[in-house]
C-alpha cells in the first residue's frame, strides 16, 4: 500500500510499523518476525536485571550457611498456615480470573501437593553443598599446577509458564551464588507477587542476602519476556513451556549473544508390545495421564498383534482416566474414539486441563513404532512396554529420544527422578553438542575458572 515501508526480516518481507516514542523495534531474523517492545516492558526488564546484577557481589561474599538459611526460611514461610492462607487466597482469585477468560488452570492452581513439592525442593537446596570452588581438573607441572574450578555464572534470566511453583525451581541458582530474574505467565502474576512479598523477600532478608538476588519482573506483557532476553548482562536465558513462544524467546536470546536453554515442544510417546503384562500396561497408561505437563503421554501405539489381549486393557485404562482419544484412521475399533486423525496429526501436542487428550494408533511391530516416533514426535520421551528379551535395548537404539523408559512417561521430571527441583530440560530438542538430554537444575548453573599455582615462586615460561 502507498506510504508503507517494507523491510526484509530473515526470509520474509514485513511492513515497518509506525513507532510511538520509546518503543523499540526488534527484528528476529531466525523466525522472520518483527517485534515492537513497549517502553514499560523494556523498563520492567531493565530494572529487574539491574537489581539482579547489583546482588552478584554481595552473593559472592555470602557464606554457605546464610544461603542455606535462606532456603530453610523460605520453606518455613510456605509451610506456615497463616502465610500460605494469604497466598492461597490470591491464587484462588488468579484461578477464577483465568477461568473467566477461558484459560487453562491446571498448572495455575496452587494445590497442596504443589506446596509440598515446593517446600521439599527448598529444603533439598538447604542441605545441598555449594559447587563453587569444586575442582574440575588439575594438571601438575614441574613446580607448578594448573587447576580448573567451578565458579558462579552470574545473572540467569527465566521465563516460566503460569505456574506458581517456579519459585522453588528458580531459587536453586542461589546455591552457587548466582542471581536470577524471572518473568512468570500473566495468569499467575498476582500469585507470584504474593509469594515474593510474603515468603521470598522476608527469607532473603532473614538470611542477610540482597533483595535483588531473586527478582520478579512485574509485568504481564509478553514484551517484558522478550526485553529480558535482550539484556546482554544476562549470562543464561531459560525459557519454560513449549511452542512458538518459546522458540521466539530462544531466537531473541541467541540474537543478543546469550546462551539459552529451551524446554521445547513436549508430549511423550508409548509403544505397547504383545508381550507386555496387562497390569504393567494399565499402570503405565494411568500414571502417564494424571495431569498435563510436558512428559504427559501424548501418543499411544499398540502393536496390532496385541489387540485381542491388550486392547481391552488399554481401553479400560483410558476410560478410567476419562481420556478423549483421537484415533489414527485405520486403527479404529480398539478404543473409544472422540475423533479420527490422519497420520501427520500424530505430531500434534494435545493441550488439556481436566480431561486427558491422547492420540492412539495401531502399528505392525517395533520398527514401525520407532519410525513413527522419529518422524512425528518431538523426540522427547519414548517408552516401551514389553517383557521380550532385548526389546528395551532394541527400542532404545531405534528411537531418536534422549529419555527412554519401560514404564510410565511422567518419570521425566528432575525433582522426581534426581530429587532436585528442575529449571528446565537442557535443549533436548536442539543444541545437543555436549549432551542429548539432562535435567537442568539450580546447582548445574556454574561457570569455570582456571588458576595457575606457582609452587616454588620460580616458575618460568618454557616454550
Amino acid at each position: 500500500m502507498s506510504g508503507q515501508t517494507h523491510v526484509l526480516v530473515g526470509d520474509k518481507v514485513a511492513v515497518l510499523p509506525q513507532l510511538e516514542p520509546g518503543q523499540k523495534l526488534l527484528p528476529v531474523t531466525e523466525l522472520s518476525e518483527l517485534l515492537v517492545l513497549s517502553p514499560a516492558a523494556q523498563l520492567a526488564a531493565r530494572e529487574a536485571v539491574a537489581r539482579g546484577n547489583d546482588a552478584l557481589e554481595p552473593l559472592r561474599r555470602a557464606s554457605d550457611a546464610s544461603i542455606s538459611q535462606f532456603f530453610q526460611a523460605f520453606a518455613e514461610r510456605l509451610e506456615d498456615p497463616a502465610t500460605f492462607e494469604q497466598i492461597a487466597k490470591v491464587n484462588a482469585a488468579d484461578v477464577e480470573s483465568a477461568q473467566k477468560r477461558g484459560r487453562s488452570t491446571g498448572r495455575l492452581r496452587l494445590t497442596e501437593p504443589m506446596r509440598r513439592d515446593m517446600i521439599g525442593g527448598l529444603r533439598g537446596w538447604a542441605s545441598a553443598p555449594s559447587r563453587v570452588g569444586e575442582l574440575v581438573e588439575r594438571r601438575q607441572g614441574e613446580g607448578f599446577a594448573i587447576e580448573r574450578r567451578r565458579a558462579p555464572l552470574g545473572l540467569v534470566a527465566f521465563v516460566f509458564e503460569g505456574r506458581p511453583n517456579v519459585f522453588a525451581d528458580a531459587a536453586g541458582v542461589l546455591r552457587n551464588r548466582n542471581a536470577a530474574v524471572f518473568r512468570i505467565g500473566g495468569d499467575a502474576l498476582n500469585t507470584a507477587v504474593a509469594i515474593e512479598e510474603l515468603a521470598l523477600r522476608p527469607a532473603l532478608a532473614s538470611a542477610g542476602l540482597p533483595s535483588g538476588a531473586l527478582t520478579l519482573v512485574r509485568s504481564t506483557e509478553h514484551g517484558a519476556a522478550q526485553a529480558l532476553f535482550c539484556e546482554r548482562s544476562v549470562r543464561l536465558a531459560v525459557a519454560r513451556g513449549s511452542g512458538r513462544t518459546v522458540a521466539l524467546l530462544g531466537a531473541v536470546a541467541r540474537q543478543h549473544g546469550i546462551p539459552v536453554s529451551l524446554h521445547g515442544t513436549g508430549g511423550a510417546w508409548m509403544y505397547v508390545e504383545p508381550s507386555a503384562r496387562p497390569e504393567t500396561v494399565h499402570n503405565a497408561v494411568v500414571n502417564s495421564l494424571d495431569r498435563k505437563v510436558c512428559n504427559t503421554l501424548n501418543v499411544l501405539l499398540l502393536d496390532r498383534a496385541a489387540v485381542a489381549t491388550l486392547g481391552p486393557v488399554v481401553e479400560k485404562a483410558l476410560r478410567e482416566v476419562k481420556a478423549e482419544v483421537a484415533v489414527l484412521r485405520g486403527s479404529e475399533g480398539v478404543v473409544t474414539a472422540k475423533q479420527e486423525l490422519e497420520e501427520p496429526r500424530l505430531a500434534h501436542e494435545w493441550e488439556w486441563d481436566a480431561a486427558p487428550e491422547v492420540s492412539f494408533a495401531l502399528v505392525d511391530g517395533l520398527a514401525e513404532a520407532a519410525s513413527l516416533f522419529n518422524r512425528y514426535s518431538p523426540r522427547f520421551v519414548a517408552s516401551i512396554l514389553s517383557t521380550r528379551a532385548g526389546a528395551f535395548e532394541e527400542w532404545a537404539d531405534a528411537v531418536e529420544a534422549p529419555y527412554v523408559g519401560n514404564a510410565f512417561t511422567r518419570w521425566v521430571d528432575g525433582q522426581w527422578a534426581w530429587l532436585r527441583p528442575e529449571l528446565g530440560l537442557t535443549n533436548w530438542e536442539s543444541g545437543r553438542l555436549l549432551g542429548r538430554s539432562g535435567f537442568l537444575s539450580g546447582d548445574d548453573i556454574t561457570s569455570v575458572r582456571d588458576f595457575f599455582v606457582d609452587e616454588t615462586g620460580l616458575a618460568s615460561q618454557r616454550r
